[in-house]
């Protein structure tokens, strides 16, 4: 009997399948081959990943055809192999599953990645030659996946819409934000979509659960456009040579019921989701009664900017951190730079917690590879018009050695010096995914370089006319199964040459006590992250969802549930609870701000100086 996927979407809830690339890599085979090619060369392989879904319980199969067009086949000189790999392609997945469930042929986006100035021409051809091949092979339907842009994404729906009927499924990639990369509001791109001929709307990749919760709720109700959701296990991390995911099945049966709840008829995975994965998805699916497609998320609030604080007069000088955090306890606050070009908030945060009496404002330098300004510019703003002291962090992954010392002597040159080196995320998971992951550099070496600067030495040798001033810190992630493990290489970053340590944060008050006896040995001071969670969503997916950040079962009870003022009142509270843990061991403290929510890190650090008597704000000015 024929399989109705239109039909199906109107009376249930259809499960989809997972990951082929990112399982395919778990399976052994390595990043950089063609992976549609395998439909070939490994064709029992892959008609068993699609077997697994489908015994996981997925019923919407997609066939290995991702990147099966001429254009990013002639990257492993395969272009002569369009037609063979996707129709090898489908026969795969139909073998597999049978008349079981459907089969839908996928699409990807030409100009993602360094393809982006692909001509329009060059793309239509491509997206013709692949659609006509699916449309000629038993398929039950196409699916348009990771998607940037709205033109690139109609151009394709338009050719199969002017080819056959057959139901389509567009996806957006899309970080929680309200429009698509090119800039159409993502209510208009549904609406533009829907008049296409879209059966389907949804979006994939990216991001985890939490970030495509977001971007749904960004839309009112689209009367007919049922959603879909095929998100990612959270970031990869990068652990002993692998990339690793930490979103639990678990968690994923979770949000797929919030999926499901805003109106979600597909609902499967992306990068770094396996079987178990999609197993637990239509486990919890089991029983769901859908409502009507396209159900609107709750309004959201928006808040009003105070005006831009003044400018104050430069203070005088103080000691650098190093002879702070040797006397009293000493509070740096980390405050995201921002992803557009308006600073008023950012300057706020900034005004606010220099008020607050904090020693360093720390800026992270584009983290989890997401395009943010420059900490440097912002760097030299807090300090010039606030007098604040700005502690900028460095990341091997976005310049050469060229580029980094460069960077290093601009530093020194607007008297910046308190700097932290870091290895930053891979550019692949950020929103850019086509830029280059330079890694010149690991952090020991960056930390080598910087010691070199301050000798009056560059990193070829050439004898320099000054000498740096560097204070250089080096980041630490105490959320391991093996502490011991980390602590050795954290050791290695002192003999690097590292003056003090920043460590990830912390959600539970017995590892801070094992972080300082593991630690007490080291010569350097340690300023222990702790950062408030704003939300009991906020919670789950940074212990699901980002690398290095596990949160105790404890933490994350107290905090189910819980949103707005409730939720940030809360963060605040047990942030506090594990200050209270921390301040008899370290006297260094790391606070992190939530979507720059500055008002907790304000309190936060005003509790600190309560805790510990600090009343001698005039012996330690704020400028540098």
């Amino acid at each position: 009997m024929k399989l109705d996927l239109r039909a199906a979407l109107q009376r249930e809830i259809l499960t989809g399948d997972g990951a082929m690339g990112t399982y395919l890599y778990q399976m052994g085979f390595p990043v950089g081959i063609s992976y549609e090619e395998l439909n070939l060369l490994r064709p029992e392989t892959v008609a068993d990943v699609h077997r697994r879904y489908f015994e996981a319980g997925a019923r919407l199969i997609e066939t290995n055809t991702f990147s099966a067009n001429r254009e990013k086949l002639s990257k492993y000189g395969l272009e002569s192999d369009v037609e063979a790999i996707n129709r090898a392609g489908v026969e795969l997945a139909r073998k597999a599953v049978g008349d079981n469930a459907y089969v839908v042929g996928a699409i990807g986006s030409i100009r993602a990645g360094k393809r982006k100035n692909v001509r329009t021409a060059d793309v239509e051809e491509s997206l013709r030659e692949q659609i006509s091949i699916l449309l000629d092979s038993p398929v039950d339907g196409l699916l348009l996946e990771t998607f940037y842009d709205l033109e690139e994404l109609q151009l394709a729906l338009r050719i199969i819409r002017s080819m056959s009927d057959l139901p389509v499924i567009c996806q957006f990639a899309n970080e929680g934000t309200g429009s698509t990369q090119d800039g159409v509001p993502l209510q208009e791109a549904f609406l533009r979509l829907q008049d296409d001929g879209a059966d389907v709307i949804g979006f994939n990749c990216r991001v985890g659960p939490n970030g495509i919760l977001r971007s749904m709720e960004k839309l009112i109700p689209l009367a007919g456009v049922p959603f879909s959701a095929f998100p990612n296990a959270g970031l990869p991390d990068y652990v002993d040579g692998q990339y690793t995911y930490a979103a639990t099945p678990q968690y994923f049966a979770e949000s797929a019921l919030r999926f499901a709840d805003l109106g979600a008829r597909i609902i499967g995975g992306c990068c770094g989701t396996t079987p178990e994965h999609i197993a637990a998805v239509a486990k919890a699916l089991q029983g769901y009664v859908p409502a009507a497609p396209g159900k609107a998320a709750p309004a959201r609030s928006v808040r009003v900017l105070e005006p831009a604080p003044a400018k104050p007069a430069p203070p005088a000088g103080k000691p650098s951190l190093l002879e702070i955090v040797k006397q009293r306890k000493t509070v740096i606050v980390e405050l995201d730079p921002p992803r557009d070009l308006d600073i008023e908030k950012f300057m706020q945060g900034s005004k606010a917690l220099q008020d607050a009496h904090v020693d360093a404002i720390t800026m992270a330098d584009n983290s989890l590879a997401v395009t943010r300004m420059s900490n440097l510019a912002l760097g030299y703003l807090v300090q010039d018009k606030l007098g604040a002291r700005p502690l900028i962090h460095i990341a091997c992954r976005d310049r050469n050695m060229i580029g980094t010392q460069s960077h290093l002597m601009g530093l020194h040159a607007l008297g910046i010096d308190h700097v932290l080196a870091v290895t930053g995320d891979p550019a692949k998971f950020g929103d850019l995914p086509g830029s280059s992951s330079v890694y010149d550099l690991t952090s020991f070496e960056i930390i080598r370089m910087i010691k070199q600067l301050n000798e009056g030495i560059a990193f070829s040798g050439k004898p320099l006319k000054q000498k740096a001033n560097f204070v250089v810190g080096a980041a630490f992630n105490p959320n391991v199964k093996h502490l011991d493990k980390a602590v050795q290489r954290l050791e290695r970053k002192i003999e690097a040459g590292a003056d003090y340590i920043m460590t990830q944060p912390v959600y539970d008050a017995k590892l801070i006590e094992q972080i300082y006896e593991a630690t007490k040995h080291l010569n350097i001071p340690i300023f222990i992250g702790i950062a408030p969670l704003a939300s009991g969503g906020n919670a789950e997916y940074l212990h699901n969802e980002v690398p290095g950040i596990r949160l105790s079962d404890d933490v994350r009870a107290r905090m189910s549930g819980l949103k707005g003022p409730e939720g940030r009142a809360m963060g605040v509270e047990i942030a506090k609870e594990l200050l209270d843990a921390a301040m008899p061991y370290f006297n260094g403290i790391y606070l992190m701000t939530p979507f720059l929510a500055y008002e907790m890190c304000v309190d936060l650090t005003k509790y600190v100086w309560e805790k510990s008597n600090r009343h001698d704000f005039h012996l330690y000015p704020l400028s540098k």
